[in-house]
């Protein structure tokens, strides 16, 4: 059965605005929206928020713009997944989206490479 197409207007202008990194997916994932671009996934859309994908190195960035993190309540702990929202001017226009797309591309590139052995 293939799967229907997104009509959702906040998903849409969301691809919309990360397709400065490469033509962008969405797909439902538990009761949200996974992005995707070039089978990595760059964000998520969770209570009609757009959280894009971090890591360690670059956190510190989106924290210094006031940047809040994904977290979720599960079996009674707050859980935090490496994804932050981006600034709401970013949120006008794929321009002022674009690095924060490729913030977002570079963390997940990151996350696809294999671990070095500490052998």
């Amino acid at each position: 059965m293939p799967a229907k197409p997104v009509t959702d207007p906040f998903v849409l202008h969301a691809c919309e605005l990360l397709s400065g990194v490469g033509p962008c997916v969405a797909k439902r994932m538990f009761g949200g929206w996974g992005i995707s671009t070039d089978g990595m996934n760059i964000g998520l859309i969770a209570w009609d928020t757009l959280y894009l994908k971090t890591n360690a190195s670059t956190e510190p960035v989106w924290l210094a713009v006031g940047a809040m993190p994904f977290v979720y309540e599960a079996k009674g702990k707050t859980m935090k997944l490496h994804y932050h929202t981006p600034p709401d001017e970013a949120l006008e226009s794929p321009a002022l989206m674009l690095p924060w797309a490729r913030l977002a591309l570079e963390a997940a590139v990151a996350a696809r490479k294999p671990k070095r052995s500490s052998a």
